[in-house]
């Protein structure tokens, strides 16, 4: 969360987008920017894993280290889709769907009418426009924080069952087996720059963004101040 931030506030002084994919280290719950701290105890198995609070608003993430796939893009204020069908979050979300039926994948993308609400913790039991879902499952979710007209994206791409949240399932549980990630990473990096006719920084942050994020990490979102603001 420390890096994403680091990267949004360059994002504010830059004219280039970024892009970056990780995992989590351990099993982590993140809590939207305006969800109460007290629902991660609603369920048990939520209960036992680490937490933090994100820049973002919606539901809460079970990051489960293998079972998926963060990704975080920020745009300069510049920036944008060329002919933009709608929101930033539908638009890469449609890059998503276009790579997965690379991998014969076929999701859906929830429109206006289809909405529901199946719990009240979780973001991959809310089903809005834009999300990603797979036989009736939401496997893509995202989010975003804006910063003096800049914005950073972050998202989840839902690879399997977690036991943490056993009810979700991902996309290795309808084919059987797990997507190549580094291949799947590769091909949306490049849709996602030929999709801005533009230069997508992709790779390791700079060190100077690395020294703001440990700073962000330590003053902020290691802190009980933050993380139980709500």
């Amino acid at each position: 969360m420390a890096c994403d931030e680091a990267l949004l506030e360059s994002a504010a002084n830059s004219s280039i987008p970024t892009l970056r994919f990780y995992q989590w280290s351990e099993p982590t719950l993140s809590l939207g920017y305006f969800q109460p701290a007290e629902s991660r105890k609603s369920d048990p198995r939520l209960r036992l894993m680490s937490w933090v609070r994100r820049a973002s608003g919606g539901a809460a993430i079970a990051h489960d280290t293998t079972h998926e796939l963060t990704y975080s893009f920020t745009m300069p204020a510049e920036v944008g889709w060329p002919g933009n069908r709608g929101n930033a979050i539908c638009e890469f979300h449609y890059l998503i769907r276009d790579v997965l039926l690379e991998f014969n994948l076929r999701t859906h993308v929830v429109v206006c009418g289809e909405e529901k609400k199946l719990g009240e913790v979780l973001c991959f039991l809310h089903h809005t426009p834009g999300d990603l879902v797979l036989n009736g499952s939401k496997v893509v979710g995202s989010a975003q924080r804006k910063l003096r007209g800049a914005y950073l994206q972050h998202g989840t791409i839902l690879l399997s069952t977690s036991p943490y949240t056993p009810q979700l399932p991902g996309l290795g549980d309808a084919t059987g087996h797990a997507i190549p990630l580094e291949e799947f990473q590769n091909r949306l990096t490049t849709r996602f720059a030929a999709s801005l006719q533009r230069e997508v920084l992709h790779g390791d942050l700079t060190a100077e963004e690395r020294l703001h994020s440990a700073s962000l990490a330590n003053d902020k979102y290691d802190t009980a101040e933050w993380n139980e603001r709500r």
